[in-house]
């Protein structure tokens, strides 16, 4: 990673970027400079179609001077502005602040909106029509990416359109969550498990928990060695929303179902993470994104089946 940020790259950057400026002035002279000779019938010697001839005449000034211009601003903007590698520019002009002052002046007039929505609650929320195109649109900008434009998540992104919550699924945890993020962690548990034997009879037993298809002889013999696993999924197998625990009697499968999947979870464990937006967002914003979140669960079973 060093490599990509030392002064080398931004040096190439400036040498290449001037480069070309000044390649394109010196084409500029030197075509400039080129005469065609008295005697010459003024023409390249190129003839197509027997009588039709490439003519070789200059540039009309205009169009040399406006080359010229054009050059001359692009130098000019390469001062004033970000171009030249790590250069900032006279002007200090950056992507982020130019972003920045647009968000905030985007919040600013949009704060008497938003006052109204902090006043609701999250389920009144839901249903508002206004405040549901605005979730959706923090929704698709920031939270699309893992969890889909659908927002049922894909392996290893959670479905968030079920009622299936490793921390819970109230207002309060959903505004928790995006607020402070999560990590989730599973550590590698075949060395506590025991033998190879052992984990693969874990795993069948962990799959009768959801009647999923399964060895029923290696689930008899696995079940005593899922107590080590009841530490964070409890006895029953259906999970710890305080610690983030999954379910496994529901038959939903974060990182894939079947034999193969849950002995590979077993002998490598899995940590996931959720980034905390408290600083992208305001609290209103969250209050917003917590309400679109809900709702999605929170349909009548016909609108999700759309």
């Amino acid at each position: 990673m060093s490599d990509f940020n030392s002064e080398f790259w931004s040096v190439f950057i400036s040498v290449i970027t001037l480069a070309g400026i000044f390649a394109c002035l010196w084409l500029l002279w030197i075509t400039n400079r080129a005469k065609v000779a008295k005697n010459s019938d003024n023409s390249t010697g190129h003839v197509w179609d027997e009588d039709l001839r490439e003519m070789n005449n200059p540039l009309p000034r205009w169009w040399v001077w406006l080359f010229v211009i054009t050059i001359v601003f692009s130098l000019a903007y390469l001062v004033a502005y970000p171009g030249l590698g790590s250069y900032a520019g006279k002007l200090g002009w950056t992507q982020v602040g130019a972003y920045q002052t647009e968000t905030t002046e985007a919040n600013k007039a949009l704060e008497p909106l938003y006052a109204k929505f902090a006043a609701m609650k999250v389920e009144d929320l839901a249903a508002d029509k206004q405040a549901s195109e605005i979730g959706s649109r923090l929704f698709l900008n920031t939270c699309a990416q893992c969890h889909g434009s659908d927002a049922r998540g894909s392996k290893g992104f959670p479905n968030l359109t079920d009622h299936d919550w490793l921390h819970g699924g109230t207002p309060e945890k959903i505004t928790e969550t995006i607020t402070n993020g999560r990590i989730g962690m599973m550590p590698p548990m075949a060395a506590a498990v025991g033998t190879e034997d052992d984990v693969k009879n874990v795993a069948n037993y962990v799959l009768s928990l959801s009647a999923s298809k399964h060895d029923a002889h290696r689930s008899t013999l696995g079940k005593a060695k899922f107590e080590i696993c009841a530490a964070c999924h409890g006895a029953d197998g259906k999970g710890n929303q305080d610690i983030g625990a999954p379910n496994l009697t529901d038959n939903i499968w974060l990182h894939g179902s079947g034999e193969a999947a849950i002995i590979k979870r077993i002998n490598e464990g899995k940590t996931n993470q959720m980034p905390a937006h408290a600083a992208k967002f305001t609290s209103a914003q969250i209050h917003v994104l917590t309400a679109y979140v809900w709702g999605l669960s929170n349909k009548p079973d016909a609108q999700l089946a759309k």
